[in-house]
């Protein structure tokens, strides 16, 4: 068995060469067809049955260990002590939010950004709370998906992936650049401490499912096809998250060519 660090490295190795190798597999429809054409552009998944394979999947993992863990997280610690939990992994994620709100141009943001996390570590205890946000200064995410998106970068296929669930080629990616460039994690990694980089991811994880289980179970209990209603809700929040971090007063990133998939030849 791989030491965790090494596991951890190969899981975002296989993750990248699945996200261009099924990339790469994404054609249209013949263009005689303006029909299947027209869907498929405006679904954008072009590898649905391999999606919905890895949708079940995921979804079973869910219902059977991610689901029950997160119940027993909630039952198991108060309200008040999973909030300072959810707001100190907060403040772990901030230096790469800088670093993604500085890429974008979005040098507001990016001040804010180093607000938080200095009135948080001062005042915050440490950064187990979050006085910031009654500060007015509220807590937002930048991603590198997202950075390459206010770049122009489209964002090519609809994707499903093994437990990370929706995504894109370009959001998949970005997922790997954040996770390679967070210092706290290279830190941990370098200094024989991998351990408790793991036990952060697992920690996260639970917290992010404990978040979300209500709007989980609602969107299944009230969907015809979940699989469907779980891809228009990832696009919509993933469309309005992007248009946030790309407002027309952003800077120099405006300035700069757009790019898409197709330059590789992926529609």
């Amino acid at each position: 068995m791989l030491p965790p660090h090494l596991a951890k490295t190969a899981l975002r190795s296989a993750l990248a060469a699945m996200v261009l190798a099924l990339a790469a597999c994404a054609t249209p429809p013949p263009a005689d067809d303006p029909e299947a054409v027209a869907e498929f552009k405006e679904l954008n998944d072009p590898l649905e049955p391999t999606n919905r394979a890895i949708f079940d999947f995921n979804d079973t993992l869910y219902t059977n260990v991610f689901r029950p863990v997160a119940m027993g997280y909630r039952d198991a610690v108060p309200e008040f002590a999973r909030s300072r939990i959810d707001d100190f992994l907060s403040n772990l994620k901030l230096p790469v939010v800088f670093v993604n709100d500085v890429l974008q141009g979005n040098f507001p943001r990016a001040g804010e950004a180093v607000e938080r996390l200095t009135l948080n570590l001062t005042f915050g205890v440490g950064g187990i709370m979050d006085v910031a946000t009654p500060m007015g200064v509220p807590r937002h995410d930048a991603d590198f998906g997202q950075t390459l998106a206010v770049w122009g970068v489209g964002e090519g296929p609809y994707l499903v992936l093994p437990v990370i669930g929706p995504s894109n080629p370009r959001d998949g990616f970005g997922y790997l650049v954040d996770s390679f460039a967070d210092p706290l994690d290279q830190y941990l990694q370098n200094s024989n401490m991998s351990w408790v980089a793991e036990i952060r991811f697992g920690v996260t994880v639970v917290t992010v499912f404990d978040a979300n289980v209500e709007v989980l179970d609602d969107l299944k209990r009230s969907s015809m096809d979940y699989y469907g209603a779980m891809r228009s809700a990832y696009r919509q929040r993933r469309a309005a998250q992007i248009t946030e971090a790309n407002s027309p007063d952003v800077g120099w990133v405006h300035f700069m060519p757009h790019w898409s998939w197709s330059n590789l030849g992926i529609q």
